[in-house]
């Protein structure tokens, strides 16, 4: 099994930015060798996918936040990223990364006044 480590999460005030990193623990497992993919559930709602990386590079990104967030990898340092600009209260939730058929513990992002 691959673990996977999330860091970047926090609290921000509405308008704000943070960015969220994924990586595996172990190098030895090549991140891209299969589409990569960033997750989201809020308090109460199901799991929804925010936005996701194919192995050439392609990209696809849920309207909700379209605009807002990017998704973007570095194959060199093995880790996917994900930025997110003009934060709104309703993208308060837990951020998974899923990766290689694994999924990471979360990372928690709170956007409040």
């Amino acid at each position: 099994q691959v673990q996977l480590v999330e860091s970047g999460g926090g609290l921000v005030q509405p308008g704000g930015s943070l960015r969220l990193s994924c990586a595996p623990r172990r190098s030895v497992y090549r991140m891209f060798a299969t589409a990569a993919g960033w997750y989201r559930q809020a308090p109460g709602k199901q799991r929804e996918l925010v936005a996701i990386v194919g192995r050439e590079g392609n990209e696809d990104i849920a309207d909700s936040v379209k605009g807002r967030f990017t998704i973007f990898r570095d194959v060199t340092e093995n880790r996917m990223y994900l930025q997110m600009n003009s934060l709104k209260l309703e993208d308060t939730a837990v951020y998974y990364c899923h990766a290689l058929g694994n999924w990471g513990p979360g990372t928690q992002v709170t956007v409040s006044s």
